[in-house]
C-alpha cells in the first residue's frame, strides 16, 4: 500500500486551482495543473481519500497505460497489453467510457466497443470466460482518453461522477451540480466565515444544493460518506481495510463538526422547490439543521447574526424575454442584499455578468465558473454604503449613421421587405427572415405571426477567431436593432444561445413558463412556446416536408417517428390519413401533441400517441403496416429510459430498415436527418428505392442554408 502510483483528478473548467490545492491538503504528491483536471501522486490510500473527500473532483482515475492509438487495431492491441486478470475476475462486469480529442478515432462509441472487446477477448482465451457489460455499477469502470492519437487508460476509481453525492434524488430545472455549488462556496471564503460562526442564506436555493454543500464544509462531513457505489470496491486490488478505517475516520468527523455548524437558511418562492430541498436535506441527514422556507425575494427580511454570507444563483438563461423579467430579478436581489445583509458577504453565480451591473452593488472581485459549457462568473460582494452604485437610467438604443449596426439594420430591413412580402403572399405566419447573413452578426431570427409579431432570436455560437467581448457588443447592437426595425416592444423578442448540441440536449428544458402561443401553417394550427426550450416545438425548415406529408396521406394510416410536438400528425390528419401514430420518448412533447390535435379538433381513437423508446417499439410492432410513415431522428440521443443509444450516421441502415419492414404495399416512407454531414449508405438498402428529395423539401427561407436537413422518400422495389 506504500507504493507511489499516479492518479488523475477531472473536474469542470476553472476549478482546477481549487482543486489541486484541496488535493494538496489530501496528502497529494506532485499535484500538477492541466485543463480540465489535475494529476498528482500518492500511495493508493491517496486516491481512495480522494474519492470519498474531494468537494470538487468529478473522476478520480488511476492511469493503467498510455499507448499510441492511431488506429482501431492498435487501440485493441494496446489495450491487450494490461494484464486484466489483475483487475478484473474473467466472470465480473465492466463498462467503457472513451472520450477522444484530434485523433483519427473520432467515434467514442466504436472507439469504446474496439477497447471492451479487447478486455474481453483476452479474460476469454485465458480463462474460458468472459465478462459481462454493466453500464451502471461495474466491478471496473475502464477510462479511456485519446488525445492526438495518444491513448491513456485508466480505472475510474469513483465509477460514477462524484458530484453525485447521494442525497439528492429530488431536484428541479437547471440545478447546479454539486462540484461546482462547493466550488462557489470555497472562492466565496465560507470556510472562514463559517469558523468565525457567520450564517449562510441562499436566497435562490431551488433544491437547496448550495446550503447542503456549505453544510458539509461547514461541519467537516466527507462529501462521499452517503455514496453507495465507488468504482474500486469490486476492484480485484481493492483494500477493504483501508477503505474501512477512512470510512470510521469520516464518520467521526461528521459526529464532531455537527456540534459546530452555524445556522443555514435556504429560501425560494417555488414551493416545490422547497419540497424538493427538505427531501434532499433530509436525506443528507441534515434534517433539522438547515432551514428550507418558501419566501419571496421581496419578502426578505434583516438577518439577527451581525456576519455572514448571502449567495443566490439567479436564473440568466440565455435569451431575453420578456426583456424586462431577468433585469428587474437582478435589481431586486441587489435592494435585498443592501437592506437585510448589511456588512456581510455576497456572492451571486450568474451567465450573464451584464445583469450583476444592475445590482446596485460594485462587485470587488470575480472569477470564471464553467456551467456546464456556458462561461459563467461568480460575483464578490462586499454589502457596505460605500459599495453602493446609483444606476443610470439605460439610454434609448440609437442605430449610429456610419456604424456596424446600421449595416445590420439595413440588411434586416431588406430581408423583412422581401421575405416578409413572400410570407404574406404565400399565408405563411412563421418564417425565417434572417440567418447569420452577415458573418459579424452570427444570428438566426425567426418571425412569428400570432395575435402579435414575436421575434424568436437564436445566436449561433461563436468561433474562436471573435473575441469574446467583440461577439458580445454585436449581439447587444443586434438585440437592440432588431425591435426597432421589426417594431415590436422588446418584450416580444426572445433570445437563445444555439451550441453544438450533444444526446437531448435541444429537447431539455431551459425555463418553465409554460406560455404558449398560436401560429397558423396552411391549414393547421400549432402551439409554440418562445421560452422553455431550446426550440419552439415548430421545426420551421420542415413546412415544405410537413406539407408533402399532408398531401400523400389521403386514406392512408400514417406513423410519426420521434414525433416531438406532432405539427407532421396534424398535417396527415388534416390531409384525409384514416389514423395517425405518433411515438416519442418524452411525455411533454407527447402532451404538446394533444394540445396541437385539439387545437385542430382531431380527438378519438384513431390518432395514437405511444410514449416508447422508437428503437423498441419498431421491434415490438413489427406486425403493424402504414402506407406512409414519417421517420425524422434525432442526430444523436441518449436517454436514461432509452435501453441504447441513438447515432442516426451509424445506425440509419438498422432504422430505416425496421421501419420500412411496416410500410404496407405501395407504402412510403419518408426519412429526414438535420446531421450536415449525413451519408445514406444505399448499398446497405437491398429490396429499397431511395429517392433524395431534399432540394424539394428546402423552403425558400432555407435556401441560403441548403444543409439544414436531408430528406428522402423511400419505398419498396
Amino acid at each position: 500500500m506504500t507504493a507511489t502510483r499516479p492518479f488523475f483528478a477531472t473536474c469542470p473548467k476553472g476549478i482546477e486551482p481549487l482543486l489541486a490545492d484541496e488535493l494538496r491538503s489530501l496528502g497529494a504528491e506532485m499535484v500538477k495543473e492541466t485543463r480540465a483536471g489535475v494529476a498528482f501522486e500518492g500511495a493508493l490510500t491517496i486516491g481512495y481519500r480522494a474519492c470519498l473527500w474531494s468537494r470538487l473532483a468529478s473522476r478520480i482515475l488511476l492511469p493503467l497505460a498510455s499507448f499510441p492509438a492511431p488506429t482501431p487495431e492498435e487501440l485493441y492491441a494496446g489495450v491487450q497489453t494490461i494484464a486484466w486478470k489483475e483487475h478484473l475476475a474473467a466472470e465480473g462486469t465492466l463498462a467503457v467510457d472513451l472520450t477522444t480529442s484530434q485523433s483519427a478515432i473520432t467515434h467514442s462509441h466504436y472507439g469504446a466497443l474496439k477497447v471492451k472487446d479487447a478486455i474481453v477477448d483476452q479474460l476469454r482465451d485465458e480463462f474460458g470466460v468472459r465478462p459481462s457489460v454493466d453500464t451502471a455499477q461495474p466491478d471496473i469502470r475502464v477510462n479511456v482518453y485519446l488525445l492526438r492519437d495518444q491513448a491513456t487508460v485508466s480505472l475510474d476509481l469513483s465509477g460514477e461522477s462524484l458530484h453525485r453525492r447521494g442525497y439528492r434524488t429530488q431536484t428541479v430545472q437547471a440545478p447546479l451540480k454539486e462540484n461546482l455549488a462547493a466550488a462557489i462556496l470555497l472562492r466565496a471564503n465560507w470556510p472562514a466565515i463559517a469558523k468565525q460562526g457567520g450564517m449562510l442564506v441562499d436566497l435562490m436555493c431551488g433544491s437547496d444544493t448550495l446550503p447542503i454543500e456549505a453544510a458539509m464544509i461547514a461541519a467537516d462531513i466527507a462529501p462521499g460518506l452517503a455514496r453507495e457505489y465507488f468504482g474500486f470496491t469490486r476492484w480485484k486490488q481493492h483494500d477493504a481495510a483501508v477503505w474501512a478505517g477512512l470510512l470510521d475516520e469520516a464518520h467521526q468527523r461528521r459526529e464532531t463538526g455537527l456540534t459546530q455548524l452555524p445556522p443555514i437558511h435556504g429560501y425560494d418562492h417555488d414551493p416545490l422547490a422547497i419540497r424538493a430541498a427538505r427531501d434532499n436535506i433530509k436525506r443528507a441527514g441534515l434534517g433539522n439543521l438547515i432551514v428550507a422556507q418558501q419566501r419571496e425575494l421581496s419578502d426578505c427580511t434583516p438577518e439577527q447574526s451581525p456576519t455572514g454570507l448571502v449567495v443566490a444563483n439567479p436564473p440568466y438563461g440565455e435569451r431575453l424575454g420578456p426583456g424586462s423579467e431577468l433585469p428587474a430579478l437582478y435589481t431586486e436581489l441587489g435592494t435585498q442584499f443592501k437592506k437585510c445583509f448589511p456588512g456581510w458577504r455576497g456572492a451571486v453565480f450568474t451567465g450573464n455578468p451584464e445583469l450583476g451591473k444592475v445590482m446596485g452593488l460594485r462587485a470587488g472581485r470575480m472569477h470564471t465558473l464553467y456551467n456546464g459549457a456556458i462561461e459563467c462568473k461568480l460575483l464578490h460582494f462586499e454589502i457596505t454604503p460605500e459599495n453602493a452604485v446609483v444606476e443610470r437610467a439605460p439610454k434609448p438604443f440609437e442605430i449610429r449613421p456610419g456604424s456596424s449596426a446600421e449595416m445590420f439594420a439595413n440588411r434586416l430591413r431588406k430581408d423583412l421587405q422581401h421575405f416578409g412580402r413572400w410570407a404574406r403572399r404565400q399565408e405563411i405566419f412563421a418564417y425565417r427572415l434572417y440567418d447569420a447573413d452577415l458573418h459579424e452578426y452570427n444570428l438566426a431570427i425567426d418571425v412569428y405571426e400570432s395575435d402579435k409579431r414575436y421575434v424568436h432570436v437564436q445566436e449561433y455560437e461563436a468561433p474562436d477567431t471573435i473575441s469574446p467581448d467583440k461577439a458580445r457588443q454585436r449581439l447587444q447592437h443586434a438585440l437592440g436593432v432588431i425591435p426597432l426595425v421589426l417594431e415590436i416592444p422588446r418584450e416580444q423578442m426572445f433570445f437563445k444561445v444555439r451550441k453544438r448540441q450533444k444526446g437531448g440536449a435541444q429537447y431539455e428544458k431551459l425555463d418553465q413558463t409554460g406560455e404558449f402561443h398560436e401560429v397558423r401553417e396552411g391549414p393547421c394550427r400549432f402551439l409554440v412556446n418562445f421560452t422553455d426550450y431550446l426550440d419552439t416545438g415548430l421545426f420551421l425548415d420542415h413546412r415544405d416536408t410537413r406539407t408533402m406529408l399532408g398531401q400523400l396521406a389521403g386514406g392512408k394510416r400514417f406513423l410519426n417517428l420521434f414525433g416531438y410536438t406532432g405539427t407532421a400528425t396534424v398535417h396527415a390528419a388534416l390531409g384525409g390519413a384514416v389514423a395517425t401514430t405518433t411515438v416519442d420518448m418524452s411525455y411533454t412533447y407527447l402532451d404538446w401533441a394533444q394540445r396541437n390535435f385539439e387545437l385542430n379538433k382531431l380527438a378519438g381513437n384513431k390518432h395514437e400517441r405511444v410514449q416508447a423508446d422508437v428503437l423498441v417499439w419498431l421491434k415490438e410492432n413489427r406486425q403493424r403496416r402504414y402506407g406512409l410513415i414519417f421517420l425524422d431522428p434525432p442526430t444523436f440521443s441518449r436517454s436514461k429510459r432509452m435501453e441504447d443509444t441513438l447515432d442516426v450516421q451509424r445506425d440509419h441502415a438498422a432504422l430505416i430498415a425496421d421501419t420500412a419492414a411496416l410500410l404496407e404495399p405501395g407504402g412510403v416512407l419518408i426519412f429526414s436527418t438535420n446531421l450536415r454531414r449525413f451519408k445514406m449508405e444505399r448499398e446497405a438498402f437491398a429490396g429499397l428505392h431511395v429517392e433524395d428529395i431534399t432540394r424539394k423539401t428546402i423552403p425558400k427561407d432555407f435556401e441560403r442554408d441548403p444543409k439544414i436537413h436531408q430528406c428522402f422518400r423511400i419505398t419498396r422495389k
